[in-house]
């Protein structure tokens, strides 16, 4: 090959080889795609991991709520059995269902989420001296309050479906009675006094305690707060189950008594839902502070849409605890105590919070008489 060619191949290798620049800037091209990549997987990643803690959360309030539908779609709705229910305590109704958090924490008589208790015509359980089935039950709902080691259901949502008998069917009243329904006017705290209890001293292993009673299940493991109010007849949203608003053209009700629920057009339950995944990060930073948002996030509050303050719409009391989820995250500052909270002194984990979410569903009671 003549000197001229082997020139010429040299000169074409040289044009076809990369420059150092080229290099660089390939290197840096590459950098940022591969930064690019790396951050919508973690993005996608983080909206996965944020969806299946919602999904976790949906199908437990679906089935919540589809518990409930069938228990309150079945309620024994007569006037010459008890209830109990949220009401006042000023004509000696049963209190708040031992719900009076307000939104205040632990202060006299607040107590957090309400309990429900009612007969209703869905199959129960009784493990009372021996096992058996009944189209007829005692039908409670509460989150556990029993702080005791070993508890595994605290801060859940329980469900009571205590099988009974019609009366005449068992008139036994020892451990191995079937026992029956009871009318008025003996009421449910009275015979099932597990139905309405909900302290802290309940021990798992000794089941004479009021608050014990192994019939009880939890039917949701994330659900930490439970709150419900009644909508009239007259159209008021209330906490009282019968109309006192002598503006209305309709009856008016000092209690329960001869009514039953006959006031009552829907029940409206929210529930707060946290995923295992969620909880279990909240109680690492404080075993106390899932109780504490629980205390944080109001109760329901009557207005009859004079004055200030109150419950005015459904759908009020769910957006306050919204504004409490937000707030516990954002502004509870390690060591000091911030006005309106239970306790700043272990922030909740943002993330945590997020996951949390809030569900409401109303209930329509109108065949009650």
């Amino acid at each position: 090959m003549s000197a001229k060619s082997l020139a010429s191949a040299a000169a074409r290798r040289t044009r076809e080889a990369f420059t150092l620049t080229e290099l660089l800037v390939s290197v840096f091209v590459l950098a940022i795609i591969i930064l690019m990549v790396a951050q919508l997987m973690t993005s996608a990643t983080a909206v996965t991991r944020t969806s299946n803690k919602h999904i976790d959360t949906d199908t437990q309030a679906r089935a919540v709520f589809d518990r409930v539908a069938v228990d309150f779609a079945q309620m024994l709705k007569r006037t010459d059995v008890d209830y109990y229910v949220k009401g006042t305590t000023v004509y000696n109704q049963h209190g708040h269902g031992n719900g009076h958090g307000w939104g205040q924490g632990h202060q006299t008589g607040m107590q957090g989420s309400d309990q429900i208790a009612f007969f209703s015509q869905v199959p129960g359980y009784n493990s009372t001296g021996y096992s058996w089935q009944s189209p007829l039950s005692v039908v409670a709902y509460r989150v556990n309050q029993n702080t005791n080691a070993g508890s595994p259901a605290y801060l859940r949502l329980e469900r009571l479906g205590k099988g009974l008998q019609w009366n005449g069917v068992d008139t036994r009243t020892n451990q191995n009675a079937t026992y029956p329904i009871v009318f008025l006017n003996q009421t449910i705290g009275l015979v099932w006094p597990a139905a309405i209890n909900n302290n802290t001293t309940c021990t798992y292993n000794n089941n004479s305690n009021n608050s014990c009673d192994y019939d009880y299940e939890t039917i949701g493991p994330g659900v930490f707060r439970f709150e419900y109010y009644y909508l009239l007849k007259t159209g008021l949203l209330t906490d009282i189950p019968w109309n006192t608003d002598s503006q209305a053209n309709w009856p008016v009700h000092t209690s329960m008594a001869g009514i039953g629920l006959g006031d009552v057009e829907s029940i409206s339950v929210a529930i707060a839902v946290i995923d295992s995944a969620s909880r279990a990060l909240i109680d690492a930073a404080s075993p106390n502070s899932l109780a504490d948002l629980a205390l944080d996030m109001a109760d329901f509050r009557t207005s009859h849409g004079r004055g200030n303050g109150g419950t005015r719409n459904i759908g009020d009391l769910e957006y306050s605890w919204y504004t409490t989820l937000v707030g516990d995250a954002t502004q509870r500052i390690p060591g000091v105590i911030n006005t309106g909270y239970t306790s700043a002194s272990t922030p909740i984990p943002p993330e945590a919070a997020k996951a949390i979410r809030i569900y409401s569903k109303t209930f329509d009671l109108r065949t009650f008489p």
